[in-house]
């Protein structure tokens, strides 16, 4: 019989164990062991799976176990002992309360997934688990962050394989009253909503569901209202599900109902409302509309548009994790025009001007496309790639946005991530530091970090640390043959087909995790290339490898999935299955076991296709060695110290099929020659001291580097608290001030030129030579048409000179004015070149836009730059 509805009920806890309700309910449990091993105790048995979430673990006691353990005065020592600990996490002073300046009151973080824990199903891959290592760090930090995104009632699907190998998806249904979350309420109990207009005289609306990650309340907006219309209820059913209107009605819930849940949640709580909102990727983008709406109400200052852009803009930070412009949304001019036209969302703001922040306006932009990450750059004055290198690929995706400018100067700089290391480090090698330093200082390192070095790691004797990775290693083995027997019992095996996995891994050989999402530029069968080869390599008979494999392909993804069964296939030949596994349903519980029990980590996407690549951080802080192509971060921080780097075959002249031959031989290679003998090269006693170094140097060099801790407090001193100041400074008479200004610079910028260059007769070069120190005076006219010059800076711009004779590595310096304008209106500027280079130089002038209130010069994308006549006049190269 199936049950007609579906309700929690919830245990009765006796007083004396009361505080297992809060502490259930904060999710810092996923990160504290302590915590975790508090609930472990209320399951004695263990028929709950070790990582279970406590709010069901609690809905599954007896009554009769309660008060045996309310009368157990050691886990009552216990449970006030963990109680005590989060009440002061939660309320004392820690890094964020301790750095001097006006850092923001409160911060929104935006994004349209969130990995937290595998007991709240929220994230499809890198982009969540990044965004719950920021909340966690936040907290740990304390960060007033306030996380805003959707829960999705079917999360992101579940993966299992059939017989053939083919990935197959379903969709669990997730009832959050079973979840660690809170129903946001109005003081009069009934459930807080926002609403959105739709349409037709439709609406939308959402309850909030609030998790608590330690100190930072998660948002999340839930669809699932009986008011809504059947359509309009799932529109929160999946993630990145549905077509292209329900993406849209996603990313406006999350963008603009956003916005509306998170001033909601303000004035429910007396917390404070955000000075700044950081958009993780483009889906929540929308919200700068609706910033700019609520800054035109009389109340907030009446600010037409371009004012209330301004003001938007300054306190708005907007990171991009795509390399590639396929990973962007975009959508129909049309479909967004009717969403927010007379009878839809926004309806005081002219739709026009909300298609114009989302238009492709540059060379081979399409114009019946609005591109939700290019709206995301419009509206952030800040904004930033994930790694070094992937901020100079995104200067290069969006240097159309900024014409005239090199690549090099576009205003999107880059935070590397980092990773959570409470969530991802093994109790094993957290207490391994424990030892050696003390709990405290172990917890401080991983959380606040700060430091370049961990040297105190460098003290731990060889043994010590091999005995941890083997310990580690056998424990990935036990978490293996556990899931793959349930995998080949869910593929129809039966029992007594399975004896062979109890001899599947070994806890002494040389192991590999390779574990992502399935798109194609990340490769999961570059390992397949050549498969006697890695066979070979497999069933080596003195220096053997074995892999873990876990992925998911997009349900859409056709290509995807067909990459994972040929995988799976290899996977399942009998003469290599008990070294090689392919793993389904990749998630958070698993990957916990899967990056400490990995000697090697391997990575192989085509460069430079990983924005950043977090997988390998994780690994590296349980002692995992890299081997990698130079991509992401690894490209960053590379050290042959670190791991392995696999050569690229990159060239324009190879086609994909051949690079791929030569990178998978140049993987091959690799570890037959570098890899295996090092990790089986061993004393009397066993003990790899070459592998063990490596290990060491990852730990002492390489573990502050990787660390979510880290790279928040990046976010905080070089965005939030920028971005704060800014939007202190924007008062809606300083918003009107800089827009009225920008209006007349793009009106006059046409007129403006370099009219002439010169220098000095007496220290120009004779047949273009010149000595190292030596100064040029330099003389430059320019027209400002209608501007002054405090409008603008005339920039002088030289260095090196390549074959083209373009300028590398340039030194910038400011031009003054001498004089006022002459009677044909030009105005003189005068500097010195100085000759601090040797070996072709060359330099040329240039006029910005300036104003105390734009973030960079390039902000408004206006350049002016001498003619080839003026500049050939000038002489502007010395070789």
């Amino acid at each position: 019989m199936k049950a007609i509805r579906r309700f929690t009920v919830r245990p009765v806890l006796p007083p004396s164990l009361r505080p297992l309700s809060e502490l259930a309910r904060n999710l810092r449990w996923s990160w504290h062991t302590e915590t975790r091993e508090l609930f472990h105790a209320l399951d004695p048995d263990g028929r709950q799976r070790p990582g279970t979430d406590p709010v069901q673990l609690l809905g599954t006691v007896t009554a009769e176990r309660l008060a045996e353990l309310a009368a157990d005065r050691r886990f009552l020592r216990r449970l006030t002992a963990c109680a005590d600990d989060l009440q002061d996490y939660l309320s004392g002073r820690r890094w964020y309360q301790s750095v001097d300046g006006a850092l923001p009151e409160a911060v929104a973080y935006f994004s349209p997934e969130f990995g937290i824990t595998a007991a709240l199903p929220q994230y499809s891959g890198g982009l969540g688990i990044l965004a719950g290592d920021h909340l966690k760090a936040a907290s740990d930090l304390g960060v007033p962050l306030i996380g805003v995104g959707l829960l999705y009632r079917h999360g992101y699907f579940r993966q299992t394989l059939s017989r053939e190998g083919w990935q197959q998806e379903h969709y669990p249904v997730l009832d959050p009253n079973e979840l660690p979350l809170e129903l946001l309420r109005e003081a009069d109990g009934s459930p807080a909503q926002v609403s959105l207009a739709l349409p037709g005289g439709r609406r939308l609306r959402s309850y909030i569901w609030q998790a608590r990650v330690g100190r930072v309340p998660l948002l999340l907006l839930d669809s699932d209202v009986e008011e809504n219309g059947p359509g309009e209820r799932q529109v929160t059913d999946r993630l990145y599900g549905g077509g292209s209107e329900h993406r849209l009605l996603q990313e406006m819930l999350l963008g603009i109902g956003g916005v509306r849940a998170v001033r909601t949640y303000c004035r429910l709580t007396g917390h404070p409302a955000p000075e700044v909102f950081h958009t993780n990727e483009g889906h929540a983008g929308f919200l700068g509309l609706e910033r700019i709406r609520e800054l035109s109400e009389e109340d907030a200052g009446g600010l037409d548009f371009d004012s209330a852009l301004e003001a938007v803009r300054a306190g708005t930070v907007f990171t991009t994790h795509t390399p590639v412009p396929a990973g962007i949304d975009r959508f129909d001019r049309e479909l967004v025009a009717r969403h927010f036209g007379p009878d839809g969302e926004l309806p005081g703001i002219d739709a026009a001007r909300v298609l114009g922040l989302g238009m492709e306006s540059y060379p081979g932009g399409e114009p019946n496309v609005f591109n939700m990450a290019v709206m995301g750059l419009r509206l952030a004055q800040r904004a930033n790639g994930v790694s070094t290198l992937h901020g100079g690929v995104s200067r290069g995706m969006f240097a159309g946005l900024w014409p005239g400018f090199d690549p090099d100067e576009v205003p999107i700089t880059s935070v590397t991530n980092g990773v959570h290391a409470p969530t991802w480090v093994a109790p094993e090698v957290f207490r391994l530091g424990a030892r050696q330093i003390g709990a405290q200082r172990t917890e401080d390192a991983l959380t606040v970090g700060g430091s370049e070095r961990w040297d105190r790691v460098a003290d731990i004797a060889d043994p010590a640390i091999w005995d941890l990775r083997r310990t580690l290693r056998e424990q990935l083995v036990t978490e293996v043959r556990m899931r793959l027997r349930a995998s080949w019992r869910q593929r129809g095996a039966a029992t007594a087909e399975l004896a062979w996995i109890d001899q599947v891994l070994d806890p002494d050989v040389l192991t590999i995790g390779f574990a992502r999402r399935v798109p194609s530029y990340k490769r999961l069968t570059l390992m397949l290339r050549d498969r006697d080869r890695l066979m070979e390599l497999l069933l080596h008979p003195e220096r053997p490898i074995q892999i873990v494999v876990a992925g998911k392909a997009h349900p859409a993804d056709d290509s995807g999935k067909r990459l994972v069964q040929e995988l799976v296939r290899f996977a399942d030949d009998p003469r290599v299955r008990h070294r090689i596994v392919f793993l389904p349903d990749y998630g958070m519980a698993m990957a916990q076991k899967l990056y400490p029990g990995c000697d090697i980590w391997l990575n192989n996407p085509l460069r430079p296709l990983e924005a950043c690549g977090t997988s390998g951080m994780k690994a590296a802080l349980n002692g995992a060695l890299n081997l990698s192509v130079l991509d992401g971060w690894w490209d960053e921080w590379y050290e042959p110290d670190f791991g392995w780097s696999i050569p690229t075959a990159d060239g324009t002249a190879t086609d994909d099929e051949r690079r791929d031959d030569l990178e998978a031989a140049a993987l091959y290679e690799l570890l037959e020659q570098r890899v295996a003998p090092r990790f089986y090269e061993r004393d009397e006693a066993g003990v790899p001291h070459r592998w063990v170094e490596m290990v060491r140097r990852t730990l002492v060099t390489l573990g502050p580097k990787v660390l979510a801790g880290r790279m928040v407090r990046e976010y905080v001193e070089r965005f939030y608290a920028p971005a704060a100041h800014a939007h202190r400074a924007l008062t809606p008479e300083a918003a009107r001030g800089l827009a009225e200004w920008k209006v007349r610079v793009r009106e006059a910028w046409p007129r403006v030129a370099v009219d002439h260059v010169e220098t000095g007769s007496a220290a120009t070069p004779a047949n273009g030579q010149a000595e190292l120190g030596g100064t040029l005076a330099l003389r430059v006219r320019v027209t400002l048409d209608q501007l002054a010059p405090e409008d603008v800076e005339v920039q002088l711009v030289s260095g090196r000179v390549d074959e083209s004779d373009r300028i590398a590595d340039p030194l910038t310096v400011p031009l003054k004015p001498a004089g006022g304008p002459d009677l044909e209106g030009r105005w003189l500027y005068e500097g010195p070149l100085v000759l601090d280079r040797t070996g072709p130089f060359g330099y040329t002038v240039r006029i910005l836009p300036a104003h105390p209130l734009l973030s960079t010069h390039a902000e408004m994308g206006l350049i002016a730059v001498p003619s080839e006549a003026t500049g050939e006049a000038a002489g502007v190269l010395l070789r």
